[in-house]
């Protein structure tokens, strides 16, 4: 029996990157071997185990053949007589598919090593092209490295706009789409999943409403980067900048101005209304993939109510007021974080515009804080009872949100 490190761990470490999870892989063995050794099993179509003191993966080599659409149309083979080398070629990128032995040898049959170093992301083989979800895979890795400077080899951008001609990425599930694509929002420049999946022409397919903004023009005097795809593109990566890992403030960056791909030609460049046409895409777009609910609500208000807090300093204290009811700021101050690291990703996301200072925020946590300052307690005192309370209540949070204001002037 041997063991070896694969997989990511050997990929980060060869980047000087931190290591993630470590996951083995086992040859010369069967199931009894590891069992007898007190391993875990846990895999249900192959072997799989978890070491009985560091509850890490350990795999028993294995070969899998497609048989079937899809990626659930797999028969695999694992038994003693499968070799490092046939395992390592059914993964999906030659980065990913390099060994490593108890001596720290490299087992590197694919040339992954090399293709670090050359910074491309290339598949390992022709079989690449039977699992549609390896498409959103490489996307999602183009986000995690392009700020490395990594690129799709252009072989592999072939075959991904194969795999999409052959209608491989229509039997992909709603939960794997979306799975993926919250990992994607993850990554340090989002941005670049997009580009890859629109490049392989499947864009269109996975995320209609997103596609739909390309090539729609904005006033060049707010959006100097013009085309809504681009614009959208960099408030990604503005928000993967401004809230690190925050899939949520993601996905929101991402769904913003859906609405302007509804907007009449003969209104173009102006966007009006934008922000209440992308209700309905970005509606559709949630319960196509199943989305959670937290993310559906967030992107929703932030869709509806973003050009609100980019005017927040001009508007009067009863709107703000009215804009934090709908957020539920006072009762989840959270949510407001979110909605503002959202609204100041798309403040930021335009060219020239990358470090812009955004005061509305701080304005609008502010008002936040002096509205919940205020309480029940002192009406239920006077003797006010039931609506008359909330009444008064609000009255109370107008003028403290104004008192707020003017001492800031």
């Amino acid at each position: 029996m041997r063991i070896y490190l694969v997989g990511g761990a050997v990929r980060d470490k060869l980047l000087g990157r931190p290591e993630g999870d470590r996951d083995y892989v086992v040859t010369d063995a069967r199931p009894d071997d590891l069992l007898a050794l007190g391993y875990r099993p846990v895999g249900k179509d192959f072997p799989v185990f978890l070491h009985p003191q560091t509850g890490e993966e350990y795999a028993l080599a294995r070969t899998e053949r497609k048989s079937g659409h899809g990626y659930h149309g797999f028969l695999f083979q694992a038994d003693p007589s499968v070799t490092l080398e046939q395992d390592l070629a059914r993964r999906d990128l030659t980065i990913n598919a390099i060994a490593q032995d108890e001596d720290g040898t490299l087992t590197d049959p694919y040339g992954g090593a090399r293709d670090i170093e050359a910074r491309l992301l290339r598949h390992v083989s022709p079989a690449f092209a039977e699992d549609p979800v390896r498409l959103l895979r490489v996307a999602r890795f183009a986000a995690r490295f392009a700020p490395l400077g990594f690129r799709v080899a252009d072989e592999t951008m072939a075959l991904l706009r194969h795999m999409v001609a052959e209608g491989e990425v229509d039997h992909l599930v709603p939960e794997r789409v979306w799975a993926e694509t919250r990992k994607a929002l993850t990554e340090p420049q989002p941005s670049a999943f997009l580009r890859v999946l629109r490049e392989a022409g499947a864009l269109r397919i996975l995320f209609p409403e997103v596609d739909a903004l390309y090539g729609v023009p904005q006033r060049a005097e707010f959006h100097p980067e013009i085309d809504t795809g681009v614009h959208v593109e960099m408030v990604l990566d503005a928000a993967a900048a401004i809230a690190p890992g925050d899939d949520l403030v993601g996905f929101c960056a991402l769904t913003h101005d859906l609405g302007k791909a509804l907007t009449p030609a003969d209104e173009l460049p102006r966007h009006v209304m934008h922000e209440q046409r992308g209700v309905a895409p970005l509606r559709t777009l949630t319960a196509r993939l199943k989305v959670p609910a937290e993310h559906a609500t967030l992107a929703e208000l932030v869709c509806r109510e973003h050009l609100n807090a980019h005017r927040a300093l001009e508007l009067k204290p009863a709107t703000v007021l009215k804009l934090l009811a709908v957020l539920d700021a006072l009762r989840r101050p959270e949510r407001l974080e979110t909605f503002l690291a959202a609204c100041l990703a798309d403040k930021r996301g335009r060219l020239g515009h990358e470090h812009d200072d955004y005061p509305q925020a701080t304005y609008l946590r502010q008002a936040r804080e002096a509205a919940a300052a205020v309480t029940a307690a002192p009406f239920v005192a006077q003797g006010l009872a039931g609506p008359a309370i909330g009444v008064a209540m609000e009255q109370a949070r107008v003028a403290a949100i104004a008192k707020m204001k003017l001492c800031n002037i």
